[in-house]
């Protein structure tokens, strides 16, 4: 069923556009090698990605900070699978990481197609917990920047989402209001209950297969956005 009265379309961008798993395994790929760390990638990717994840949790809850985040998520990683490396080799793994990561630009299938389709009939931002330095990078290289009036990111907000501080900010920078607004997104907490809670409508980028309650719009593809819009 078609949504009405929506002027302001709001993307979050990792793992709603950007492929950001497919992008890490390929960063991964690319830091090991340079560092001649012989290990399997799966196996390490394997655990990191649900360490990845709590970590990520902390973040968005203002409970551990960006340096932190970044060099433990892989300390316990390599501690979990029992393989020796130095501090030293660590830091500098999490600071080539982020310098590799916004080198992959692999997005989800018919992102370009719903952003073309959208484009003429709404106006189109971006609001992400994703590092400043890094974000825009990646919407360059992916050739996707010139489709968003606005990109609202946690380090500019000075909180990330659910918390509804992020979102009026970026209602404030789109010069929006919560009715005429939309919000997609893949995580239920930060995307789609973070924008409910202030006014926006929402929908469930569900690519993971959660099982949201029923009142929750969501999709599976991105060109599913057309049943909506």
């Amino acid at each position: 069923m078609k949504i009405k009265n929506i002027k302001h379309v709001f993307f979050d961008l990792d793992h709603t556009l950007w492929d950001f798993d497919k992008n890490s395994a390929l960063t991964f790929d690319k830091i090991f090698h340079l560092h001649q760390i012989d290990i399997d990638r799966n196996q390490f990717l394997s655990v990191y990605e649900p360490i990845n994840l709590d970590y990520w949790k902390l973040y968005r809850d203002e409970k551990i900070d960006k340096p932190n985040l970044r060099y433990s998520r892989l300390k316990d990683t390599f501690d979990a699978i029992s393989f020796k490396i130095s501090d030293d080799t660590i830091h500098k793994l999490s600071e080539d990481y982020i310098a590799y990561l916004t080198t992959f630009n692999h997005l989800f299938e018919g992102t370009f197609d719903i952003l073309e389709h959208l484009k003429d009939r709404y106006q189109l931002h971006i609001i992400t917990n994703g590092f400043d330095e890094a974000q825009q990078k990646k919407m360059d290289n992916a050739k996707i920047a010139q489709y968003f009036k606005t990109v609202t990111n946690s380090e500019i907000a000075g909180v990330k989402k659910p918390n509804p501080i992020i979102f009026n900010y970026a209602l404030e920078a789109a010069k929006a209001k919560p009715h005429e607004s939309i919000m997609i997104g893949d995580s239920l907490e930060a995307d789609v209950l973070g924008a409910l809670d202030v006014g926006f409508d929402a929908i469930l980028f569900n690519y993971h297969n959660h099982n949201p309650e029923s009142h929750i719009k969501q999709i599976k593809t991105l060109l599913d956005i057309k049943l909506y819009l």
